[in-house]
């Protein structure tokens, strides 16, 4: 978590130090932002989800190391 955090504070902070410039961000429009946001939430949320929705067909999708 705390990378996140970092990674957020310095972004934040450069965002600041943009505006004080009076420069445009090269990042994406906030609207490509946003739907990135949603991958990567969907991205975590779906085997979260089947973890515990299905526990049984997770335990069965997790490779062991002796399996190949």
């Amino acid at each position: 978590m705390k990378p996140y955090l970092v990674s957020l504070g310095i972004g934040l902070l450069v965002g600041v130090l943009y505006a004080l410039f009076k420069v445009r961000s090269p990042a994406p429009p906030a609207i490509a932002l946003i739907g990135l946001l949603g991958m990567l939430i969907g991205e975590q949320l779906f085997p979260l989800a089947v973890r515990y929705i299905l526990p049984a067909a997770a335990a069965s999708e997790v490779p062991t190391e002796n399996q190949e």
